[in-house]
């Protein structure tokens, strides 16, 4: 795990640290109490609420009795599961190339009924034809220096992404305009990706909004997408991260709703589509 990531991964490690001292102090327990309250040694204590060791779920639920904050106990959980599972790097999952990593997630695609997406760099890999997946992938086996099997990989992410014709499932998605414009490929890649976008647009199960590069709207993020409001996958440079906990994927959510309400959607995306195309040189 690079320096960054581990930092982060420490920083959240700390935050329970935090929530865990704050149950502590607003119920007026010492430590010394807390400990008699659990059965435990002082020394758990001290290393559970500075964050020098992983509590445990039922560490967790022990705290929150002792401290009569029982219905603290499931948001902690899971964001202490997610601060021991959130990094998943790039580099280790992509070291035998990136079909794998596309395969790697199609249980969670398969039984997701609704998949919200937010995008701010690329077209989603939802949407995408082929030769545009095929061209981004090995961009990033390129940058990444890992074996290029971006064609496969490709393949891979088209037969997924299937699942947006299927009966019974939404596909809130929502992308900055500027997506429209960053070239991935060829002149003739971005065409054919453009004319497929306007495509599913029309399909009944994908909801399509683009933010126009001048709405007043909240700053572009990084991309992400929830599913079935349960759990979050933001993807970032040198790792994909997984959120759980409750209160996170609850911010996701609002991010993502604030993101469609400033969106064009319909006719307006439609014509934000047909502009980007008659610009392509």
């Amino acid at each position: 795990m690079s320096p960054s990531s581990s930092a982060r991964v420490q920083e959240a490690r700390d935050r329970i640290a935090l929530r865990l001292r704050g149950l502590r102090s607003d119920a007026g327990l010492t430590g010394q109490q807390l400990a008699e309250l659990t059965g435990w040694q002082g020394s758990k204590v001290s290393r559970l609420q500075s964050g020098r060791s992983q509590p445990s779920d039922e560490d967790i639920r022990a705290w929150c009795r002792a401290c009569g904050a029982e219905g603290e106990a499931e948001d902690l959980i899971a964001a202490s599961r997610q601060a021991h599972h959130m990094y998943t790097e790039w580099r280790r999952v992509q070291r035998r190339g990136l079909r794998g990593v596309q395969q790697a997630r199609t249980p969670l695609y398969e039984r997701t009924k609704v998949m919200r997406v937010y995008s701010s760099s690329v077209i989603p890999g939802l949407l995408q034809t082929r030769a545009y997946a095929a061209a981004l992938l090995s961009e990033i086996a390129r940058f990444n220096r890992t074996p290029d099997d971006s064609l496969a990989a490709a393949d891979a992410r088209v037969e997924r992404s299937r699942i947006i014709r299927r009966a019974g499932r939404s596909f809130p998605i929502v992308i900055e305009e500027s997506v429209l414009r960053r070239q991935v490929g060829s002149t003739e890649t971005m065409a054919e990706q453009l004319g497929y976008l306007l495509q599913v647009a029309a399909l009944p199960s994908v909801t399509l909004g683009i933010v126009p590069s001048q709405a007043a709207v909240m700053w572009p993020l990084e991309t992400f997408t929830v599913f079935d409001a349960e759990q979050v996958g933001v993807e970032l440079l040198t790792a994909a991260i997984t959120i759980t906990t409750p209160s996170e994927v609850a911010q996701y959510l609002a991010a993502h709703s604030e993101f469609s309400a400033g969106a064009a959607h319909g006719s307006a995306a439609l014509r934000l589509i047909a502009r980007a195309v008659s610009e392509l040189t």
